[in-house]
């Protein structure tokens, strides 16, 4: 069931790559940030069934958002991204809550997969 996404990367152009993705395959993107800090006001304001964070933002990391996100909302499910495949990062983001990690850049149907088991 496509559910309503929050989409939150610096960079236009990768926002735009994955809400194309997402738009194509029935999900609807509620909104974009871009930074943590606009991710966590834009979190609280729409209530999206699945955020995708970038990792490496200005004013305030994915990972710091991802767990601002988590003390508004426990069981909200967020999915990051992130160019650096760096083994810490994922797994400080797998253990502040991340459901899932997608590497840019993106692969359509990885994107798709992560979403899908994330809001099973």
């Amino acid at each position: 069931m496509p559910g309503k996404i929050l989409v939150v990367d610096d960079a236009a152009f990768m926002r735009m790559m994955i809400k194309d993705i997402l738009t194509k395959n029935g999900y609807e993107v509620v909104g974009e940030a871009t930074d943590g800090a606009e991710a966590l006001e834009k979190y609280k304001e729409l209530s999206p069934d699945l955020v995708t964070m970038d990792i490496t933002m200005p004013e305030m990391d994915g990972i710091t958002s991802l767990k601002e996100i988590k003390k508004v909302n426990p069981s909200a499910k967020v999915i990051m991204c992130s160019a650096m495949g760096q083994q810490a990062m994922v797994i400080d983001a797998i253990q502040a809550g991340a459901k899932d990690f997608v590497v840019k850049p993106f692969q359509a149907d990885r994107v798709l997969e992560a979403i899908g088991k994330a809001l099973s």
